[in-house]
């Protein structure tokens, strides 16, 4: 073969080398595409092997409403405070009742009397309609009526401290699985972007048309890739299970829910939301009701020191044996006399001296009405200071979700632009590279900015009531 032996063999080591490498790419790139995930440990619920129950946010937050301890409490506690009032209504009104008294006294054998000083014979029998009414300063004036009237709208107020403040919770958590779920669409399109740029710079680097270097950093690529999809399929599960712990009895995630993002509720005019806030915040609702059962506090406090008269009315009979006449043993003489009739105990008590008891507690029911007064206070400056806030938070999440919507249509067309450049050999690795990241980029922050929206519409909503 002479001199050109090692010319010859030279190239077919050279031919040999270069297959060799682009097989081992090749089988890396293979091994990139088929390498399983991390298997996630999920828990069993009774219904895992039926078909997925179908969640939107409205349902959420009903199942939610039942299972939160904080919701249960309160609303326990409005039903105790509407029972308190009917308490205090029926106080005001007159008692009847029926008593009824049988006295067996030891007779001496040769009389028919008794031997106590108290009953008029051995036998002695009472049977009354009684009827009580209470003429109090405070009965008549309604004083403690009015407290437990207030002491309900105070629970009401309560219920709905904690049923905005849990809707805030599962909007957060509702809207952190769906954000969750679209980022994990992103991470997954990501990854097939870069295990496509991976194919492409092999296949150029086969051809001699790309740099190994571009191989290697497409490589990277593909694992940071790989890493991030690992990453979004793992937030998914954690965003299903906080969800589930608010909205099962049993922790369940055979669920999907209603990814409802684009389509956003409207925000109104901050005026609108002021005027809305001043008839239906339960903050200021609190703050009002405590200050108005200080104040009849101090009406009760102050009534206490007035005459009160009870009125005691008993009809019926009290004789020495149960009929409509009998024959009194002390005047046989009378013969059959009626047994039916009535007796009426009015009692007046006025306090003449209790060394200041009754004026000491209407100093303290005055301290805490001046409490009251600076708590209410407090509590209009601050919630106008929060609906200022809250409102600008909501503002500003709607003009993101608008302005991260167009870049990102940008970073997908840029994408789109770079890769035929790419392709062309009019673009380097790194300007792809830096195309899928933005593009991953971009399409996160306009998914947290729709979430953030909603979240922020959900706070607003803590202030306002339901728009």
């Amino acid at each position: 073969m002479g001199k050109w032996s090692p010319l010859i063999f030279g190239a077919f080591g050279l031919v040999a080398g270069g297959a060799f490498c682009s097989s081992a790419y090749a089988q890396a790139g293979a091994a990139q595409k088929t390498e399983p995930g991390v298997q996630l440990l999920q828990p069993i619920g009774p219904g895992q092997q039926t078909p997925p129950v179908t969640i939107t946010l409205k349902d959420a937050l009903q199942r939610a409403s039942g299972l939160d301890p904080n919701t249960v409490s309160a609303q326990n506690d409005e039903k105790d405070a509407h029972e308190d009032r009917l308490q205090a209504r029926n106080a005001l009104l007159p008692q009847f009742g029926i008593n009824s008294v049988y006295w067996n006294t030891e007779g001496d054998g040769r009389t028919t009397d008794g031997r106590f000083v108290t009953n008029d014979g051995v036998h002695v029998y009472q049977d009354w309609i009684t009827f009580h009414q209470d003429l109090s300063p405070a009965s008549l004036m309604h004083t403690a009526y009015n407290r437990a009237e207030a002491a309900q709208a105070l629970a009401h107020a309560k219920v709905e401290i904690a049923r905005r403040g849990l809707t805030v919770a599962v909007t957060k958590a509702f809207y952190a699985l769906a954000v969750a779920q679209r980022k994990y669409v992103t991470a997954q399109e990501a990854l097939d972007e870069a295990n496509r740029f991976l194919a492409i710079t092999q296949a150029q680097e086969r051809e001699g048309q790309a740099p190994h270097s571009d191989v290697i950093k497409a490589q990277v690529q593909a694992g940071i890739q790989q890493t991030a999809f690992d990453d979004a399929r793992l937030a998914i599960e954690d965003a299903r299970l906080d969800l589930a712990v608010l909205i099962f009895p049993n922790l369940n995630e055979n669920f999907t829910v209603v990814d409802d993002l684009d389509s956003p509720t409207a925000l109104p005019t901050f005026g609108e939301v002021q005027n809305m806030a001043s008839r239906d915040n339960p903050d200021i609702r609190v703050a009002l009701e405590t200050a108005r059962e200080s104040d009849l506090d101090v009406k009760a406090a102050k009534n206490a020191q007035l005459p009160t008269l009870t009125v005691e009315t008993d009809w019926g009979l009290q004789a020495n044996k149960i009929g409509l006449e009998e024959v009194q043993s002390a005047f046989p003489e009378l013969g059959p006399v009626g047994t039916l009739g009535y007796q009426l105990i009015a009692t007046l008590t006025m306090p003449v001296c209790d060394w200041g008891t009754l004026r000491s507690k209407v100093h303290q029911a005055e301290y805490k009405q001046d409490a009251a007064k600076v708590q209410l206070s407090q509590t209009q400056r601050q919630t106008l200071g929060e609906l200022y806030a809250t409102y600008n938070e909501a503002m500003v999440a709607r003009e993101a979700v608008d302005k991260l919507r167009r870049t990102a249509d940008l970073a997908t067309e840029s994408l789109r632009l770079v890769n035929l450049r790419y392709q062309a050999g009019e673009s380097t690795s790194l300007e792809v590279v830096d195309a899928q990241n933005t593009w991953t980029l971009a399409r996160n922050a306009y998914v947290d900015a729709m979430a953030r929206y909603r979240v922020g519409v959900a706070a607003l909503q803590t202030i306002t009531g339901n728009f």
